[in-house]
């Protein structure tokens, strides 16, 4: 059939016009087989117009007129010959659909690309990090959100810390090193090893606003034998000022004992080579996180229990969310008039699906005054099992609600600057 209607293209179909003008006068051989479109089904159909000899042994024979069937045909009109032409789509109704593909994402990128740049600040509209610092340091760019902010429009510290942990781990996958779980590597993963954060420090210079750009640098650093440190450097993209700083300490811990392991060779081959050699962006705070009980915190906050949603990918507790926890019973008065300056907080445990917390406040020497038109407060925090196992330790300063900050925030080691 392919090949037949290949060949009609080239050789037209003869018309019942000429076949019939044929029969008539005589001229040319007998006409067998003549090939003719179907119009109902559109497959070809053969039709036999065979046509005797005028005389045999000298004697005149043949047909005085054509079958009823055949003038039928000659008084249809002719159908246009089935070509390979003819047969092709519409290809201008293709054409216009691809025209208008190309019309609505130049808009879209007109849109993303608005707002003028300066040379010497590069915006990432998308979000996307890179590797920089001879693959040392990680970089990505964060836009504050509508659902990121607080009643005041500025990041919460929530939205900080998480943006401190997305560039984390993007650091750990762009330099090809992550397999599974948190930041597994993939001897960690062989080994069933995972990372828990122990200590984490956070120095907020100022909150970034709905709608602000901030660049978050990060970079690994090794701490002792067996853990790492990170840190932290984030910076307002428009200003170059810098917002916050942290450093944090990590251990590794069997997957399945759920018990701190020290760090394999094998590891240590892996990791070692993204080490940066510098000093922590945050002077660590060495004083100690008092244990609170029932007697020594001033508030408690019972009951607490985490969500599925609370949960990450090694099926435990995200250390951001204990943050929200603590402040869970942080005095009212505070919340309202203070914002955190600097955080504190130690990881002694891990905390499941089914458990259940308490979170204990205390405010040494400044339960009696006036919190809410104090200034600078500091706050110590416990969050526990209900069985008094102890899951973090903390401390938190606060300083009143759009004061101007006159220290000077650190910047980012040589190394790496």
């Amino acid at each position: 059939m392919v090949a037949t209607t290949a060949a009609s293209a080239f050789f037209p179909v003869p018309s019942p016009d000429s076949v019939a003008k044929a029969t008539k006068s005589g001229n040319g051989p007998a006409n067998l087989g003549m090939l003719k479109p179907n119009s109902g089904s559109g497959a070809l159909q053969v039709k036999a117009n065979a046509q005797a000899p005028r005389k045999i042994n000298g004697t005149s024979v043949g047909l005085a007129t054509l079958p009823e069937i055949v003038k039928d045909e000659v008084n249809k009109p002719a159908a246009a010959p089935r070509t390979f032409i003819n047969q092709l789509p519409d290809w201008s109704m293709l054409l216009a659909a691809i025209t208008t593909v190309f019309l609505a994402a130049e808009k879209q990128w007109m849109m993303l690309d608005w707002k003028p740049k300066r040379p010497d600040v590069l915006v990432d509209p998308f979000g996307l990090g890179r590797i920089v610092q001879d693959g040392l340091v990680y970089t990505q760019n964060f836009s504050i959100r509508s659902y990121e902010i607080g009643a005041d429009r500025t990041a919460s510290i929530d939205t900080l810390m998480n943006h401190l942990q997305e560039t984390a781990l993007n650091h750990v996958k762009s330099a090809g090193l992550l397999d599974d779980g948190f930041g597994s590597t993939p001897e960690m993963y062989k080994k069933n090893l995972i990372w828990v954060v122990t200590k984490m420090q956070v120095l907020v210079n100022r909150y970034p606003a709905w709608g602000d750009v901030v660049q978050v640098d990060t970079w690994v650093c090794g701490s002792g034998k067996n853990g790492m440190r990170r840190d932290w450097l984030v910076r307002d993209c428009k200003t170059g000022e810098t917002l916050t700083r942290a450093s944090s300490l990590w251990v590794m811990m069997n997957k399945k004992t759920r018990k701190l392991s020290k760090m394999p060779e094998e590891v240590r081959e892996e990791i070692e080579p993204y080490f940066l050699n510098s000093a922590p962006v945050v002077e660590e705070d060495d004083r100690r996180l008092p244990k609170l009980d029932d007697n020594t915190a001033d508030f408690i906050r019972t009951g607490l229990t985490p969500r599925w949603s609370d949960l990450d990918v090694n099926q435990h507790v995200n250390n951001v969310k204990y943050i929200g926890w603590i402040l869970e019973s942080a005095p009212p008065q505070i919340l309202e008039s203070h914002e955190i300056s600097a955080l504190t907080l130690e990881y002694r445990r891990e905390c499941g699906r089914d458990s259940v917390l308490q979170s204990l406040t205390a405010i040494p020497g400044n339960l009696d005054s006036d919190l809410k038109n104090c200034g600078e407060v500091e706050c110590q925090h416990l969050l526990r099992l209900e069985n008094g196992a102890e899951i973090v330790r903390g401390r938190t300063e606060w300083r009143p609600k759009y004061s101007i900050n006159c220290g000077v925030a650190g910047e980012v080691p040589a190394e790496s600057a």
